[in-house]
């Protein structure tokens, strides 16, 4: 992948707070089924499930979440690739929003190491890469990329671009509506969790915005070499649920799952990535995941 065509964007910061983990705003504390998910968790990234309680378990300051502070990042070249891919997110979000007559306001990627405080919460890197709609804002350890590569075996730039490009796909769904949307409908009695759950179609349309990135990004730059597409479609693999579980725990337990299986976040991903369409990432509506 030839990333260093892309443009580098400015909105790339490093956490400056020294990866403390201050805990949920207001006093909040973990319910039984926030406990049951770090466990998961814990179980799925072979994490010590203490760690994790520790981290998000803390007070933060009353009335709110702590503001977080942060850092012009730094110019080595894993944040000089962070950098060029989220470039890239803004150019192409920037003319899609563009020509349906809106502005894409951007978000802001903070690179953190360990642990990080946001506006949705404390978070261990053991959590992975996420998005926080309540601050607009990617978080990303560069850890992780390590660790697609030794654990999940998915190696490549454009396997990793696909990660960064699946967490703006979050940002796409926040600035549009869709998260509003699948909170209500859960309030509303929706299950959240399980092969045909909210959250797991919210996680497929998020694989597919992705793929949307990726057709115009190639148009805009023609940057993809030999074996990149591949790349991305076996991380999309490695990451479903049912790999996952299965490597945690040996069998899959479809009512426990939240992004989809492997075979669907390829498929959403390809879906993405042949059509260049937002209106073919329509998870919600499809029948079939």
């Amino acid at each position: 992948m030839l990333w260093q065509k892309s443009r580098r964007s400015d909105n790339v910061v490093e956490d400056a707070g020294g990866g403390g983990g201050g805990g949920f705003g207001g006093g909040r504390g973990l319910g039984l089924g926030g406990i049951i998910l770090v466990v998961i968790v814990s179980l799925i990234f072979h994490k010590n499930p203490l760690e994790i309680l520790q981290l998000i378990g803390g007070g933060g300051d009353e009335g709110g979440v702590a503001q977080q502070q942060v850092a012009p990042a730094g110019n080595d070249q894993q944040t000089d690739f962070v950098r060029a891919i989220l470039g890239s997110t803004e150019d192409v979000w920037g003319d899609v929003f563009r020509a349906g007559g809106q502005q894409y306001p951007a978000p802001r990627l903070v690179l953190f190491h360990g642990a990080v405080q946001s506006a949705c919460g404390a978070a261990s890197a053991a959590m992975g890469p996420f998005y926080c709609p309540g601050d607009r804002q990617v978080y990303l350890d560069l850890d992780f990329f390590q660790e697609m590569q030794q654990r999940f075996h998915a190696a490549g730039d454009f396997a990793r671009a696909y990660v960064i490009a699946h967490e703006v796909g979050h940002h796409i769904q926040n600035l549009v509506g869709v998260m509003e949307q699948v909170e209500r409908a859960a309030q509303g009695g929706e299950p959240m969790q399980g092969a045909d759950g909210l959250s797991v179609r919210q996680e497929l349309q998020a694989d597919c915005f992705a793929g949307v990135w990726a057709n115009h990004a190639q148009q805009k730059l023609d940057w993809l070499e030999q074996g990149d597409v591949e790349a991305a479609l076996n991380a999309a693999n490695q990451i479903g649920d049912d790999t996952l579980q299965r490597q945690a725990r040996g069998y899959v337990v479809p009512d426990s799952f939240t992004h989809g299986s492997s075979a669907e976040r390829v498929r959403w991903f390809r879906t993405g990535f042949s059509s260049g369409n937002l209106k073919s990432c329509d998870t919600f509506a499809a029948t079939q995941l």
